[in-house]
C-alpha cells in the first residue's frame, strides 16, 4: 500500500477527529501508525491542522513524526509554534535531523532559541552547526554506542542496555580509550556470541575503517556502500571518535547527489528541495539562468551564419533556426529531466494536474523572457518585423516544449512504459519538428510570406 493510498484512506477520518476535537483519537492515530505514514498524511494538510494533531502526542513521538516531513514543511510548522514548544521538539529530535532544520532557520532565531534547550543538546547543536556544509560532520549523529576496552562482555552488555534507548544504532560498538581515541570496534552479534568473561580488548577488531570529519559527504556515502556498512565512524584529526554516519543518511546523500547530477545534466541549477516543493520563482530562476546562457550561445551561431552567408535580405530565416530550435529543445529537456527524476523518487503520484499547471506557467514566463532577449538579438541582424517573428516563435516553442517535456514522460508512465524513453534527445527532436512548423507559420502570419 503506497503512502498516497494511506493518505486518501486516512485523511477523512483524521479531519473528522479534528472537527470533533477528538484528542484521544488523534493521539491513537499518531501512536498506532508508523511515523513515516503519519507524516505522509499530515504533510498534505494545512499547517494549523497538522499542529492540532501533533499537540496530542508526547514530544518524543512528535519528533519521530517530524523527521519524516519535508524540510520546507518543517519550516512552515516551526513558524507557527511558540519557542518553548519548539525547543522541546528540537531536544527530542535526532542530532542530524535537528541540525538540518536549524541550518534552514534564521541565525538570529536560532540564537534566541538555543538558551531554551538543555545544555547537553545545546553544546551538541553548536558543534554540529560548526562543520562545513556537505562534510561528514554535517550529516553525522553523535548518538553512537561506545565502550572501553578493559571491560568484560558481561559488563559491556549491561552498559549497552543503558545506552541503547538514546542511540541511533547499537549494532556496531566502538571501542575508545580514555581520550575518546578510536582503537577498535565490534558488532553486537559478535558481542552476544562471546564468552561473558572475555575482555573486549581481546575480541575486538582493531583494523577500523573510518573517515575524517571534514571529508566530503559523497565520499562517506561511497565508503559505506563499498564496505556494506550499517554505519561508519567519524574521527577528527587526532583520531578521536566524534560521531557516526548511518546507512540511511548515506542513502539520502547518494540520492541527493544523483538528483544533483541529473539536474546539472539537464541544464538546471540543482534544487535544494524536491521538484514539487521548490517555490515557483526559485524553480524559474534555476532553470531560466541556463536557458539565458544557452540562448546567448545560440545567438553566436546566428552571428556566424550571418557572416558566412545569407545576409539580411536573402534566406534570413536560416540565421535563427538554431536559436529557435535550441530554445524549445533546452526548455523541454529541462522539464523532462525534472519530471523523470521526480518520478524516480515517487514524487509525482496523483500530481499530474499540478505539474501541468506549474509547467504551463513556467513555460509562459520563461518563454516571455527569452522572447524579449531573442527580439534584441534578432534586431541586431534583421528589421523589427522579422525580429518579431523570431521572438514570437521563441515564446511558442519554449512554452510548448516546457509543457510537452513534462507531460510526455507522465504519459508514457500511464501507458506502462519506461519514462526514461522520453529522454532529452527525443524531447529535443520532437521540439525541433514543432519548432520549424511554428517558425515558418509565424513568418507567414506576420510577414504574409516567407522571404
Amino acid at each position: 500500500m503506497s503512502p498516497s493510498i494511506y493518505s486518501s484512506l486516512l485523511q477523512p477520518d483524521l479531519r473528522l477527529m479534528i472537527e470533533e476535537n477528538d484528542g484521544p483519537g488523534m493521539e491513537e492515530f499518531c501512536r498506532a501508525l508508523y511515523p513515516g505514514v503519519v507524516a505522509e498524511v499530515l504533510e498534505e494538510m494545512p499547517v494549523e491542522e497538522t499542529w492540532t494533531v501533533l499537540r496530542h502526542c508526547p514530544a518524543a513521538q512528535q519528533a519521530e513524526i517530524f523527521q519524516f516531513l519535508p524540510l520546507p514543511y518543517q519550516m512552515d510548522l516551526v513558524q507557527n509554534i511558540d519557542r518553548k514548544t519548539l525547543s522541546k521538539l528540537i531536544e527530542e529530535m535526532a542530532p542530524d535531523d535537528r541540525v538540518d532544520l536549524l541550518e534552514r532557520m534564521d541565525p538570529d532565531a536560532v540564537e534566541n532559541l538555543l538558551p531554551l534547550i538543555a545544555q547537553a543538546e545545546r553544546s551538541d547543536i553548536r558543534k554540529l552547526l560548526s562543520y562545513e556544509e556537505h562534510s561528514a560532520g554535517s550529516i553525522m549523529t553523535t548518538e553512537y554506542a561506545s565502550l572501553p576496552a578493559d571491560i568484560t562482555v558481561a559488563d559491556a552488555l549491561q552498559r549497552l542496555r543503558v545506552q541503547a534507548p538514546s542511540r541511533e544504532t547499537i549494532y556496531y560498538i566502538y571501542i575508545t580509550d580514555s581520550g575518546r581515541h578510536l582503537i577498535g570496534f565490534m558488532s553486537l552479534r559478535k558481542l552476544i556470541q562471546a564468552r561473558p568473561t572475555a575482555r573486549l580488548e581481546d575480541i575486538m577488531e582493531r583494523d577500523v575503517i573510518s573517515v575524517r570529519v571534514d571529508d566530503d559527504q559523497e565520499f562517506v556515502a561511497n565508503e559505506i556502500a563499498r564496505y556494506d556498512f550499517i554505519a561508519i565512524p567519524i574521527v577528527d584529526s587526532q583520531n578521536r571518535l566524534v560521531g557516526i554516519v548511518t546507512h540511511d543518511d548515506a542513502a539520502d546523500v547518494m540520492q541527493e547527489e544523483a538528483t544533483e547530477d541529473a539536474h546539472l545534466h539537464g541544464a538546471v541549477l540543482p534544487l535544494e528541495d524536491s521538484y514539487l516543493i521548490t517555490p515557483f520563482l526559485t524553480l524559474f530562476w534555476k532553470r531560466g539562468v541556463w536557458l539565458v546562457i544557452l540562448l546567448g550561445a545560440a545567438s553566436l551561431t546566428a552571428q556566424v551564419l550571418n557572416w558566412l552567408g545569407p545576409g539580411q535580405d536573402r534566406n534570413w530565416m536560416v540565421l535563427f533556426i538554431p536559436l529557435v530550435l535550441a530554445s524549445g529543445g533546452n526548455a523541454g529537456s529541462q522539464s523532462a529531466t525534472l519530471v523523470i527524476r521526480a518520478m524516480a523518487l515517487d514524487e509525482t503520484r496523483g500530481k499530474v494536474r499540478q505539474i501541468a499547471w506549474r509547467e504551463f506557467r513556467l513555460g509562459a514566463l520563461m518563454g516571455l523572457i527569452l522572447a524579449i532577449l531573442a527580439l534584441a538579438v534578432a534586431m541586431a541582424l534583421v528589421d523589427f518585423d522579422r525580429s518579431t517573428v523570431v521572438a514570437a516563435t521563441v515564446f511558442c516553442v519554449v512554452a510548448l516544449g516546457t509543457v510537452a517535456g513534462s507531460m510526455l514522460p507522465l504519459g508514457l508512465d500511464r501507458l506502462g512504459m519506461d519514462p526514461a524513453l522520453m529522454s532529452n534527445p527525443l524531447i529535443a527532436a520532437i521540439s525541433d519538428i514543432t519548432g520549424v512548423v511554428i517558425y515558418y507559420n509565424a513568418a507567414r502570419l506576420v510577414l504574409g510570406a516567407v522571404s
